[in-house]
């Protein structure tokens, strides 16, 4: 078009070029403005990563919905959850696929109830890609840095060991009976009291020390098979020093967003807090009016504050997508004397490992994403932490895998209020592989309804948990099953404190069938997947140990002191 132009020009007179030019002056003064505009608005990669956002995963650890203050707390200070629920969006009806850890990240990260696929990780004793296992390099991610195996108590030196306490006591007790009677009959023989051979107490001192050494060289050294740290496939810290684990952690997440700045990036930052051992830096001991565990929640808090902040200080605030949520309820029979060293699960029954009671899967849920996000928003529709992985393959881009069930359901039309409800009409609640209870949100009438079939018997009876148990038990004699099933309406009862009955709700009957053919329809598309609890697949393998060094003699510190105060 140009091209053209200019050459008509040269044919032109120049008159004719007069009037054109003083025509073109004449444009050319509308346009400039209009230029020198467009020159102002930001440029197209820019706009690409508004549509393709950062995404912040900040998910913690046993922590109660009742423990943060935009969720009712008024004995733990949480200032920065807090202002990302004021400048975001909160849910109240957020609900985790299981009350157990594991099972629930493993929905959280496949968008897919557990009971399809099973533990999400099998191991990380693998040295790259290629290899065949577990690790969370082959899952997708780029970059791990953390803690790949559960934190118990184990990994604090000066805690009561926690790792199959019970079983450790009973190994321990027959340890000492058998090398007291091997001492027993030694001294017996040297006395002359008992006739015995020598080559008989040297067999029977060669069994206890097997013995013993069969058992110790597992459970005994916990901490350093247990608790290590890792960054992508090396161990850097074996046993982990606990005291700098939050320091650590802190570092890299920081890190990790400023190396990752200029391009879209996922950062998904799973806290060790709440989690027992309550690891606590000694700056935030006693600072809270709840206790080792509020101390705990604070110094979470102040950790997604520092993210925050660097978030901020990039110029990443618009273009960045952050979430907040906890794998599960509180722990509440975690408990050291008379001190809770778990969570609280507000006005909501029960809590982590209790089946489909509302306090062990309802859970925080905050997303912030200035400009995009209305501010200040609560939404009170059921929504899933299976949702997070469709809405954030959905952010970057990405299609959902079409070879297998995907659960959980794109949040961005909800978030953004463009639809006024959830896709979710049912949702199901597992313990373990038993399912326990079902919801049903009846859109048009607005209520919640949810039938549990199966509960934890409570002990003592009217405790409202299974103290003495450690967690409550998912089958066999210590759950109860309710034909039919305990109903209540979420929408009018959320503390779920008075069951209906066919005399006390004229739909009784009627809710309990669509429930019923629910569950039917949601039996015929599970598939078995293999045990991944069987004691073939728990049990310790030596030759699968992720060592720094040279099996046994596993330990080492690639860290050092080179940590900053954060």
């Amino acid at each position: 078009m140009t091209r053209c132009s200019l050459l008509v020009l040269q044919d032109l007179n120049t008159r004719n070029a007069e009037i054109i030019w003083q025509l073109t002056s004449y444009w050319i003064s509308l346009v400039t403005p209009l230029i020198f505009g467009l020159l102002l608005q930001p440029p197209l990669t820019q706009l690409s990563i508004v549509t393709q956002p950062n995404i912040v995963l900040l998910m913690a650890d046993d922590l109660g919905i009742g423990d943060i203050g935009c969720y009712g707390n008024d004995t733990i200070r949480t200032p920065n959850i807090d202002r990302l629920a004021k400048e975001g969006v909160r849910l109240t009806q957020h609900i985790s696929a299981a009350p157990l850890c594991t099972p629930s990240r493993a929905a959280f990260l496949t968008g897919r109830y557990p009971l399809r696929s099973g533990k999400w990780h099998l191991g990380v004793n693998c040295e790259s890609r290629n290899d065949h296992c577990h690790h969370p390099l082959n899952h997708g991610f780029d970059y791990f840095y953390g803690m790949p195996f559960t934190l118990i108590s184990d990994c604090q030196p000066t805690e009561t060991p926690e790792m199959d306490r019970a079983f450790r006591r009973k190994l321990w007790l027959s340890t000492q009976m058998i090398g007291l009677v091997t001492l027993t009959a030694a001294l017996g023989r040297l006395t002359g009291l008992i006739s015995v051979r020598w080559k008989t107490l040297a067999c029977l001192a060669g069994f206890s020390f097997l013995f013993f050494v069969s058992w110790f060289s597992s459970y005994g050294f916990v901490r350093y098979w247990n608790c290590i740290m890792m960054r992508n496939h090396e161990v850097t810290e074996q046993p982990m020093v606990t005291d700098r684990a939050t320091s650590f952690i802190l570092r890299e997440s920081i890190s990790f967003i400023e190396r990752n700045k200029q391009k879209p990036f996922l950062l998904f930052l799973s806290f060790l807090h709440s989690h027992t051992p309550l690891i606590t830096t000694e700056k935030f001991v006693g600072r809270s009016r709840h206790g080792l565990y509020g101390d705990n929640v604070e110094e979470m808090d102040w950790m997604v504050g520092q993210v925050l902040d660097v978030i901020d200080k990039e110029g990443l605030k618009n273009t960045t997508l952050v979430y907040f949520a906890s794998d599960h309820g509180g722990w509440l029979e975690r408990q050291e004397g008379k001190r809770q060293l778990g969570g609280w699960n507000g006005i909501y029954r029960g809590g982590k490992a209790m089946g489909g009671w509302e306090g062990g899967i309802r859970v925080p849920g905050i997303f912030r994403w200035p400009g995009v996000l209305p501010a200040g928003t609560v939404i009170d529709e059921p929504t899933s932490l299976m949702d997070i992985f469709p809405t954030v393959v959905h952010l970057a881009g990405g299609l959902l895998p079409q070879d297998r069930i995907i659960d959980g359901r794109d949040l961005m039309p909800l978030l953004q209020g463009t639809v006024d409800h959830s896709e979710h009409k049912f949702l199901f609640h597992y313990c373990g592989i038993h399912l326990h209870a079902v919801r049903w949100h009846q859109k048009d009438s607005g209520a919640i309804w949810k039938a549990h079939y199966v509960t934890p018997v409570f002990h003592p009876p009217e405790a409202g948990a299974c103290y003495g148990k450690g967690i409550c038990p998912c089958f066999g004699e210590g759950v109860t099953h309710h034909d039919p099933p305990l109903l209540f309406d979420l929408s009018r009862d959320p503390s779920e404190a008075k069951p209906l009955s066919a005399d006390t709700e004229p739909l009784f009957d009627i809710v309990i069938r669509k429930i019923g053919r629910a569950i039917e329809e949601h039996q015929r598309t599970l598939t078995p997947v293999p045990e991944q609890l069987s004691v073939y697949n728990i049990v310790w393998k030596p030759w699968l140990q992720p060592c720094c060094g040279t099996f046994p003699l596993c330990w080492c510190d690639k860290e050092g002191d080179s940590t900053q105060s954060l």
